[in-house]
This record gives structure tokens, sequence and C-alpha cells, in this order.
């Protein structure tokens, strides 16, 4: 009888330790998911290049691909030519009104000469007002062809800031024929393949942040009271030999609306029908994968 309570009390600790270092101590459990990105097309044009395979980690910002771009270089160049044309009609305003700058220097000197004769009395006050008559005449001439020519130069360089704004228009287009990825992280799927035509909009392939993963799990209202924002729990996932992995991780969102409890979901109290999604990030070190189940430690 001693015996039988002996191994009757080890058969219970055993018990009692295994659930509590097992996979049945948990509070709610979920899949892990990514933030995920479907990189399409942003020109129209044939692939020329797509050298990516599903499972490849990209850095950002890293090229992968290219659409054939030679019909935007062609009218990029057109359109250099056609600005190099137009500011080459820009008028030399200095240059055009040179002669008439000299003309009223000369007439201003010839003017000085012409007063000092007449406060001598050496000359009469009617040259000296046939002077100022052939000054005035000749500013007027002055301030006519500055104003034609500024008028035509502002058209011009409006013209010339058309093309340029022209030119960099095609310069971005170009620059979207390149593929790159914009973020970094693991392709899950490719869509296109080099020698395809893409338009703009069309899917070539799609890249998730494998960095850091969400578990998105369900939880009542019982343990909602326990939980906050950027608050800290504990994440398990198999770990392959029959044991459990842990991770920290951090509570980044709550929904503020309770839902029917999803079928493929356990939570804690089993009888619950009305549920809180929320979503926990935990830095990935390479083991987690998308998809995968994982349970969670309030």
């Amino acid at each position: 009888m001693k015996l039988f309570k002996l191994l009757t009390t080890l058969s219970a600790l055993l018990l009692l330790f295994s659930c509590s270092n097992g996979k049945g101590d948990y509070d709610a459990t979920g899949s892990f998911e990514a933030t995920e990105i479907i990189v399409s097309s942003q020109a129209n044009g044939r692939i020329l290049e797509l050298g990516l395979n599903e499972g490849d980690q990209l850095e950002q910002g890293q090229e992968v691909g290219l659409i054939d771009s030679t019909q935007l270089y062609l009218q990029k160049m057109s359109l250099l030519s056609n600005a190099k044309g137009v500011r080459a009609q820009q008028p030399d305003i200095k240059a055009q009104t040179a002669a008439l700058q000299e003309q009223i220097k000369s007439l201003e000197r010839e003017k000085a000469r012409l007063g000092r004769l007449v406060t001598a009395n050496a000359a009469n006050q009617k040259q000296l007002d046939d002077i100022d008559s052939q000054l005035e005449v000749v500013r007027r001439q002055l301030s006519a062809l500055t104003s034609t020519l500024q008028k035509s130069s502002d058209n011009i360089s409006a013209q010339s800031s058309t093309l340029d704004i022209q030119v960099a228009q095609l310069e971005d287009q170009l620059d979207k024929t390149r593929i790159v990825s914009p973020i970094s992280g693991t392709v899950l799927n490719r869509y296109a393949e080099a020698g395809e035509l893409a338009t703009i909009g069309t899917p070539l392939f799609k890249i998730a942040d494998t960095g850091i993963l969400f578990l998105r799990a369900y939880v009542t209202n019982d343990q909602l009271a326990q939980i906050k924002l950027n608050g800290e729990v504990t994440v398990r996932v198999d770990d392959g030999h029959g044991g459990m992995k842990s991770y920290k991780g951090r509570i980044n969102w709550i929904s503020d609306k309770s839902e029917f409890t999803p079928k493929t979901i356990q939570t804690k109290n089993e009888r619950a029908n009305l549920v809180y999604a929320l979503k926990i990030a935990v830095p990935n070190d390479g083991f987690l994968k998308i998809g995968m189940y994982g349970e969670v430690k309030l």
C-alpha cells in the first residue's frame, strides 16, 4: 500500500511538471505572419532581366531586374536636343544693346562739352537742347530694345524650363524601369519571367519582411484585462525535437472589436464564443517561419 501511494505521488508530480513545462501551458495560440508586399511593374515594356528566385534574401533597394527602356531613352535624347536648340536662341542682351549704350555715353560726353562751352558763351543753348533731345531718343530706344529682348529671354527660359521638366519626368520613368526590392526580406513568390511583356501594375514578385514575424492570436474578454499595448509576453514554438523554443514578444496591436472564435484557433477557455485578435511582434532568429504554429503565455 505504501509503495502504491509513493508511485501515485510520483506520477502526479511528473504529470504536474510536464503540464507546467509542456504544450498545454498556454493562454492563446495562433500562427505567424509577416508584412508582405507585392512588387509590381512601374513601367511598360519587355522584362529584360529578373534575377531572383523564391526563397532569396534581398536587401532594401537591391536591383533585381530591368525593363526595356530604349524608347524612353530615345525620347530623352530628343528632348535634350530640343532644349539645346531653344537655349541657343537666348538673346545676349548686353551685346545687343552695347551699341546704343556706347552712343549714349558719347552723347553724354558731348553734352558735358557743350555745357562748358555754353557757360563760357562759346556755344548757344540750342545746341545743348539738341543734344538733350538726342539723348532722350536713344535712351528710349535702349529701353524699348532691352524690354523686347528681356521678354524674348523670359519666353525662351520658360520653354527651356518646360523641356527640363519633361526630361526630369523621363528620367523618373527611366529610373522606374529598374526593378528594385522595396524592403529587406525573403522572396515568397515570383510571378513573371524575363522576356514577358509587363505593363504598369503587373505583379512581378512577392516579398516579406521575415526579420520580425507577427503571431496573430486571440484572447477572451477575461484575458483582455491582463494585456496592454507594447506589453511583453512569452511566445513558444515546437523546436522539432519534442520540446518548445521560447521567444520574447511584444504586443503591437489589439483589436478593438470582438469576433467569433475562428475554428482553427484554440483559447484557454474553449467555451469562449467571442474573442479579441492581437498581434505579437517576435524578432526572428531564422527559425520562425510564416504559418508556423505558436503558443502565447501572457
